[in-house]
């Protein structure tokens, strides 16, 4: 099992993490992807994936858990989508970040996750730093079994804020994530921090 950057790297302020990388194949996403005839997934195909991943308790046994870092397994999404298992320790998070034009799914798998975001579309280019107007900012407690859908640059941040448990999520992007925009907020301030490529994720 290789060393790598998280699958989705941490930003800003978080302190960096150490996490391990591997790849596998599910066979359940592969008959997906083969019965969808090769047409683009829908967000609601995306979030059945998650969920019914979600619930294979072999494979969410088989991903390798870090103390100290995120680790994840690459899985094949349907319809050609990128997919990823991922592992959280306690006090963990990725920072705000966005997934360009990529549409989105993610269903905890054990313990619980928390996800703040914004219900706001930001410019796609051409901006460091924002103001966010009052209103904007949600937030939602996602337990074992609870997922959620999203669409183009969908901007939030999860958090795994146990102080003892570890959790583990699916993930499903489509199409395959072109981009990363990684943000540092204070306040009410955006600030634009970098923007990453696959290659720096994968």
């Amino acid at each position: 099992m290789s060393s790598a950057h998280s699958a989705v790297p941490t930003a800003g302020s978080v302190p960096s993490l150490s996490s391990t990388s591997s790849t596998v194949s599910s066979s359940a996403s592969a008959a997906s992807a083969a019965s969808s005839g090769g047409a683009a997934p829908t967000i609601a195909e995306l979030l059945e994936f998650v969920r019914r991943t979600a619930r294979n308790e072999a494979l969410i046994a088989s991903l390798p858990l870090d103390p100290e870092g995120r680790t994840w397994i690459r899985l094949d999404g349907p319809g050609g989508s990128e997919a990823w298992l991922i592992g959280w320790p306690p006090g963990t998070g990725t920072g705000w970040h966005d997934h360009a034009d990529s549409i989105g799914a993610f269903t905890t798998a054990a313990g619980a996750l928390k996800e703040h975001s914004l219900a706001v579309r930001l410019p796609t280019d051409g901006w460091k730093t924002l103001e966010l107007t009052d209103g904007v900012d949600r937030s939602r407690e996602l337990a074992t079994g609870q997922g959620r859908a999203f669409g183009q640059n969908h901007v939030h941040e999860v958090l795994n804020e146990s102080e003892d448990v570890h959790a583990v999520s699916v993930h499903a992007y489509y199409p395959p994530l072109p981009r990363i925009r990684r943000f540092s907020r204070t306040g009410a301030v955006l600030r634009l921090e970098q923007t990453e490529s696959p290659g720096d994720w994968q």
